[in-house]
């Protein structure tokens, strides 16, 4: 589990603002301090000295979270096997 960073906004669709440090994987999964799954990145927006990270948000009020870390959980790394 690593930092991805802190709530800066949620938008009017329900997708979530956060500004990070370095930029994670499109694709990885968002969760909260109790390891509760909040969503996934979906794109990564802003200049590279100071990137957001977007969150598309699988909570139904993603506006309780508004200022709280966020952390980011691996990816697998799956192997294709060839036949």
């Amino acid at each position: 589990m690593q930092r991805l960073g802190r709530v800066i906004n949620v938008t009017s669709s329900k997708n979530i603002i956060v500004k990070i440090d370095q930029p994670p994987r499109i694709g990885t999964s968002v969760v909260d301090e109790n390891l509760k799954l909040v969503g996934k990145i979906f794109d990564i927006i802003g200049p590279v000295s100071s990137p957001y990270a977007l969150v598309k948000s699988t909570i139904k009020t993603p506006e309780k979270i508004a200022k709280n870390l966020l952390y980011t959980l691996p990816i697998k790394n799956r192997r294709r096997k060839w036949k």
